[in-house]
């Protein structure tokens, strides 16, 4: 290992050994410990001036923005059901749906994470389903590892196919190209679909219960995977939210009426009391699928809103000196360009990102809709705060860890590990382009931004190497996809929704695994493609 590779990777491999040692360090501590790291490194070996360094350090703290908006905002809306009374009914018709638990993860930690990725993204489906099954009696810490393993198949589609147009629109990809990785994407996840939802679910349910509604499991993957394979054929956009909602409407529709559940001990099972109304239910899922028709009439471009909420022209600038140009638009979109004097910038849709639209607009009428009891909107407003301490302190550290592996050009570090990978596996890096690409996930959180990072590596890699390039760049949005389950702002989102302290490391173990087996699978189906 060259000394550049390894002072490159120090950072990470303190991180990882931080949160996984016997006694873990905190996020909140871990992240932090580890920019700073990465910091020095990158002023004392490399050399790289200090204006950039410190510009990549405003940049990362403006970045964490985003999701620490996202997360607060989730915990609002859940905060919000819960002391409006909605908690209470959703459960009770869920237990009269069906108390079947297979069932129960399966339509929530499944199907509905599966829409919501589609219409969404951002880390949004953990956050919202996570809380749905705590609330159902599963232990929290289990419900997050299964919850990050499980949103891990839809997201190379997620927010109406972002990480896929977007994240290799640099690329110069054809019209045909872009389809054909779709395709080969959607292949790979299909087959992963087999088996990292069983490793999923055997956390919150025993082999014993899985084998006695195998049958209902094989049709709800099917329900989703299957809409989301045949749309891939013709778009790059919609096969998640195609597979979300079909996948919800038919899973609800299969445990509704017993199709594939184990039918033993139904009758002693069965909720007591009567089943709340389709009425009061409707309106108890009013801030969950009024979140999914926001969120989908936000994101559709056709709709019109996207390109509202979007637009960046600025109506007014102002400049802050050596801190760089500050300017927003009508559309309360927040730019700063050349900070410090560098080329590095931040942009923050404000209206776009899931938080103000929908988390905290749907709250506010669901106060009104519910007839919530006087002083919720105090509560929310306390308990959503108290809960966001550590989390915003742990998701500075890692966005500002990320953007300093990202400084430095051809010699930034994540430039340096992924060539070192490639040159390490010599003819056989289609069995490994997938880790590639979870790896740029591990950093970023996205799988967006490891397609935007590494793309361009897979793809001048694949023309080394003669390899077929649309099925390298597949392996490398699949891997996106992948690692999104090991993403450390991820995990410490889940954590902070669900109230988990200190167990970020604990969960980073658990995750490395199904991941690792998700690797093995893209590999497989690398060599048949």
């Amino acid at each position: 290992m060259s000394a550049d590779l390894l002072f490159a990777a120090g950072p990470i491999l303190l991180l990882i050994f931080l949160m996984t040692k016997k006694t873990p360090m905190p996020s909140p501590k871990a992240l932090p410990l580890a920019a700073l790291v990465a910091y020095g490194v990158r002023l004392a070996w490399f050399g790289t001036g200090a204006s950039l360094v410190n510009a990549s350090v405003l940049a990362g703290m403006l970045v964490a923005l985003t999701p620490i908006l996202i997360v607060w905002g989730a915990i609002f809306l859940f905060r919000t059901m819960e002391h409006s009374g909605a908690m209470g009914t959703i459960r009770s018709w869920l237990n009269h749906l069906s108390r079947n638990r297979v069932a129960q993860v399966v339509i929530i930690g499944w199907s509905f994470q599966f829409l919501i990725e589609g219409a969404s993204g951002f880390g949004t489906p953990a956050a919202l389903a996570g809380p749905l099954l705590v609330g159902l009696g599963f232990p929290p810490l289990r419900v997050a590892m299964a919850c990050l393993i499980l949103n891990s198949i839809p997201v190379s589609f997620g927010a109406v196919g972002t990480p896929t147009w977007f994240g290799f629109g640099q690329l110069g990809l054809s019209a045909e190209e872009l389809r054909a990785v779709a395709w080969k994407t959607a292949l790979i996840h299909s087959a992963a679909a087999c088996v990292i939802p069983l490793l999923a679910f055997r956390l919150l349910v025993s082999w014993k219960e899985i084998r006695r509604n195998f049958v209902f499991i094989i049709l709800s993957l099917a329900a989703s995977v299957l809409p989301m394979c045949a749309l891939a054929r013709v778009n790059d956009e919609f096969p998640s939210v195609a597979g979300g909602l079909v996948g919800l409407i038919v899973t609800v529709w299969l445990a509704r009426n017993k199709v594939g559940l184990d039918r033993e001990g139904a009758a002693e099972a069965e909720e007591t009391g009567a089943a709340p109304s389709a009425p009061a239910v409707v309106k108890a899922l009013f801030p969950l699928w009024a979140t999914v028709l926001v969120l989908l009439a936000t994101r559709i471009p056709q709709i019109g809103l996207r390109g509202l909420l979007t637009a960046a022209d600025p109506s007014w600038t102002l400049p802050l000196g050596s801190l760089g140009n500050f300017s927003i638009s009508p559309s309360l979109v927040l730019n700063l360009r050349g900070i410090f004097g560098t080329d590095l910038g931040w942009t923050h849709q404000l209206l776009y990102v899931p938080s103000l639209i929908p988390f905290i607009l749907i709250s506010v009428v669901t106060w009104w809709l519910l007839a919530a009891p006087s002083g919720t909107a105090q509560k929310v407003w306390r308990e959503s705060a108290a809960q966001m301490r550590n989390p915003v302190r742990a998701l500075l550290g890692a966005l500002v860890l990320v953007q300093l592996l990202m400084v430095g050009g051809e010699k930034s570090a994540v430039m340096l590990i992924g060539h070192s990978l490639a040159a390490a596996t010599g003819g056989g890096w289609q069995y490994l382009a997938a880790f590639l690409g979870a790896l740029g996930s591990f950093f970023a959180g996205s799988c967006t931004i490891s397609n935007l990072t590494f793309g361009p590596i897979q793809d001048s890699i694949a023309t080394q190497m003669g390899l077929e390039r649309t099925t390298i760049l597949a392996l490398q949005s699949v891997g996106g996809a992948m690692g999104n389950m090991v993403a450390i702002h991820n995990i410490v989102a889940v954590c902070s929704v669900l109230g988990l302290g200190k167990v970020e490391g604990e969960i980073l173990k658990k995750t490395v695994v199904a991941m690792l087996i998700y690797g093995a699978i893209a590999a497989a189906m690398a060599a048949i493609l």
